[in-house]
């Protein structure tokens, strides 16, 4: 065993001399290499001396791919990662990969589509913007002096159902030749456009008459729109009168003037509704489109007004039996034993009571005082207990209602 150090150090010396190619630290072109070649475990297996021991030479490097492999196996391990086979690891993961790759695909060409039809719509309606609007301009041109008469009637049917209603709130402060001339502007006013217009046959649907001829479909708007409004118009005229009639009411008389206004409210919706009955059935009833096709068109239109005109007069009838009712919907007239054992201060205007009305939640308030909250509310004003049904809405505040009837 003494010669192996010197075999060892004279391969080294003839592998530098030689060939250039050493193991361990081997120098060669006086650059040191920290691994053995091949060729130098076989000049030093050649060089060995002859020994019954048998010598196992083993190389100082492992193979690069060896060490990759383990410690992807130590990770693995660490990781708890279920291991595969390889078959079964290159099929899945084809697999995989095949479908994210098609469900990427179709979604990215979905969704090339949907932007592309959503740019060749806006592309379209850029295109056809311009022209929609030149026709526009046309349109109204011709129907110009309809449609400024249209929103100006409107704008003054607006303002007129405020001013009802601020002097409906002002009670006994109501000045009489205030109201009587709200009453004269709002009659002259209806007037003047129905002088304005005497050839455009809007006086016949206010008597329940066709008009002569088939009017065109915008002019059968036209008449309906101006009727339905300058009709309310006329009846906010007759309820400032009302209100003259009412303005030094108290008590009983207040909430009989509030049945008043809605029982008129009620009985312009009816009439509101069958207003522009004789103006379609006059257009329907047209025999350019046939006669088949016209009496079936009628009589649908028929049909359909029928069931709104029978919901107006069930609130006509509501309102009408509320009227005649002498006791009070929502209590009783309170004795005066009630009155003391309550006392005689009511909770709402904090004044002595005017026609005291007991609740059925057992408070007491004057009747002026409750009809007014009960135009807005259906509570109690102290306990919030439900008192008023939910059955007919009141128009006691002298407002009108504002939503245009067309059909």
């Amino acid at each position: 065993m003494e010669s192996s150090p010197s075999s060892s150090s004279s391969s080294s010396s003839s592998g530098s001399d030689t060939s250039g190619v050493g193991g361990g630290a081997v120098t060669w072109f006086g650059m040191s290499f920290p691994f053995r070649s091949p060729l130098s475990l076989v000049m030093d297996y050649c060089a060995r001396e002859d020994s019954a021991e048998p010598v196992i030479i083993i190389p100082r490097t492992r193979p690069r791919f060896q060490a990759h492999a383990e410690s992807a196996r130590r990770r693995m391990a660490e990781e708890r990662v279920p291991l595969v086979s390889l078959d079964d690891g290159i099929g899945g993961v084809r697999e995989s990969s095949s479908s994210s790759s098609s469900s990427s695909s179709s979604s990215s060409s979905s969704s090339t589509y949907q932007r592309y039809d959503i740019q060749q719509v806006a592309k379209w309606i850029e295109q056809i913007l311009p022209f929609s609007l030149l026709l526009l301009i046309v349109f109204i041109r011709q129907h110009l002096q309809g449609f400024f008469v249209t929103i100006c009637i409107s704008a003054v049917m607006f303002k007129s159902n405020e001013i009802v209603k601020k002097q409906t709130a002002l009670k006994g402060d109501r000045k009489v030749s205030v109201l009587l001339g709200i009453s004269f502007a709002f009659v002259l006013h209806v007037i003047s456009i129905y002088w304005w217009y005497q050839n455009d046959d809007l006086l016949y649907p206010l008597a329940m008459l066709p008009p002569k001829t088939p009017p065109p479909f915008w002019h059968t708007i036209f008449i309906i729109l101006v009727n339905d409004t300058l009709v309310r118009q006329a009846a906010m005229a007759f309820k400032c009168l009302l209100l003259i009639y009412y303005k030094n009411g108290r008590g009983h008389n207040f909430r009989r003037q509030g049945q008043m206004l809605t029982l008129i409210e009620y009985t312009l919706l009816l009439y509101r509704a069958l207003l522009p009955t004789p103006v379609w059935y006059r257009f329907f009833l047209n025999k350019d489109y046939g006669s088949l096709f016209s009496s079936l068109t009628t009589g649908l239109y028929l049909t359909f007004k029928l069931t709104s005109v029978v919901e107006k007069v069930q609130c006509f009838v509501s309102a009408l039996k509320a009227l005649s009712k002498k006791e009070v919907h929502y209590g009783v007239y309170a004795t005066t034993e009630q009155v003391n054992a309550a006392g005689d201060l009511c909770a709402i205007c904090q004044e002595k009571m005017q026609a005291p009305i007991l609740l059925s939640c057992k408070h007491m308030f004057c009747e002026e005082c409750v009809s007014e909250w009960f135009e807005r509310e259906r509570t109690c004003p102290l306990c919030r207990a439900l008192v008023k049904p939910a059955d007919l809405r009141t128009f006691g505040d002298g407002s009108t209602s504002l939503f245009f009837q067309l059909f």
